[in-house]
């Protein structure tokens, strides 16, 4: 059966069901119908209201907890209202102007905006900031360098154009000498500087096979030492989570139980990614309400806002803040997507 939309609602339903959850949202107490009616604006007795109220409760986008204790919405009822009923202004110019100040691009290295970034949507939101990290492979390197250990260990140092550097030690099978380590570099760095480590391999399969001679074994060498320098281990974000503990404050979560099921799911890497990768070819925000996030210790009463972030075309990894589905996502939505857009624009290309 297809759920209701706000299409199925007369005006009068629409507008009632867009008061409460928005009262609800801000005093977290349910609405009764005396309330209601004092605040919706609308010449029309409690009785009407509450037979609406009936009606949207029987839809299932309302919940009455206790007998005649007033009615709160529901995951249905939120996604209705997210939906189709939300009216959401730009962000303010302070909060634009805080934001710009600490991802100002070419200020920091990636670790710290996305910490930066993380940070900020906790504070102005006042839940958990999460982001995930660019993976390494498609992040272009700048330059490389290689270091001989002795035997068969090489250091391989790795410049990212982001300012990251890594250093991987790789065993080789055999003996590099100084000069060749020198010219294997001199030739990744004038040939593939600027591209993603994940490219670099393809193409230089590619042109191994057109290759002879001389050229044959400098470009044998650069694969061989490319492939286990370039190593996309793990092949897994980093993932950045601030403000965890601010949802001790929140009322929905005063079971300790609750939150200590809360933060080890937040602990659970792979399965944060893998909610925060579903919106990663997503058009702008995407919303995920109880359930919908599909991990079940975030129950039905948790909720996530989060937006893709990229320069140059290219989707580098995903921002977003985890709190109670009654939160004010008026505010949330405008902070997600200034957020993405500052983060974006501070991990261009131009950067450093």
């Amino acid at each position: 059966m297809a759920l209701p939309g706000s299409d199925d609602l007369n005006p009068r339903a629409r507008h009632l069901l867009r008061t409460l959850i928005g009262r609800y949202i801000r005093d977290g107490e349910p609405i009764g119908s005396q309330t209601l009616a004092r605040c919706a604006g609308l010449d029309v007795s409690s009785a009407t209201i509450r037979n609406i109220l009936g009606d949207l409760e029987d839809l299932g986008l309302l919940a009455s907890p206790h007998t005649s204790a007033g009615r709160v919405p529901t995951a249905q009822g939120y996604r209705v209202f997210v939906d189709s009923l939300l009216q959401v202004e730009p962000l303010g110019d302070g909060e634009l102007r805080r934001l710009r100040e600490e991802l100002l691009p070419g200020n920091a290295g990636t670790r710290q905006l996305l910490g930066n970034a993380g940070e900020l949507l906790s504070a102005m939101s006042h839940f958990v900031g999460v982001v995930s990290a660019p993976q390494r492979a498609s992040v272009p390197f700048r330059r490389i360098e290689f270091v001989g250990l002795g035997g068969d260990e090489v250091l391989a140092i790795l410049v990212f154009s982001d300012n990251e550097v890594q250093n991987r030690v790789v065993r080789t099978g055999k003996v590099f000498d100084p000069g060749e380590l020198e010219r294997v570099a001199n030739y990744l760095n004038a040939h593939f500087a600027g591209l993603p480590i994940s490219q670099v391999k393809r193409q230089l399969l590619g042109e191994l096979r057109a290759a002879r001679d001389e050229l044959h074994l400098l470009m044998s060498q650069a694969l061989e030492l490319a492939e286990l320098s370039f190593d996309e281990r793990g092949g897994e974000s980093e993932l950045v989570m601030a403000g965890q503990t601010r949802l001790m404050g929140v009322q929905e979560l005063a079971d300790v139980g609750r939150l200590r099921d809360l933060f080890e799911t937040f602990g659970r890497k792979r399965d944060m990614l893998q909610l925060l990768d579903r919106t990663l070819h997503a058009e702008g925000v995407r919303i995920f309400i109880g359930e919908e996030t599909g991990l079940a210790p975030m129950g039905d009463d948790m909720a996530l806002v989060a937006a893709p972030y990229g320069s140059a075309g290219r989707v580098l990894g995903v921002l977003g803040v985890i709190g109670p589905r009654r939160m004010a996502y008026d505010q949330v939505i405008p902070l997600v997507q200034a957020t993405a857009g500052l983060l974006g624009e501070a991990m261009g290309p131009d950067r450093g």
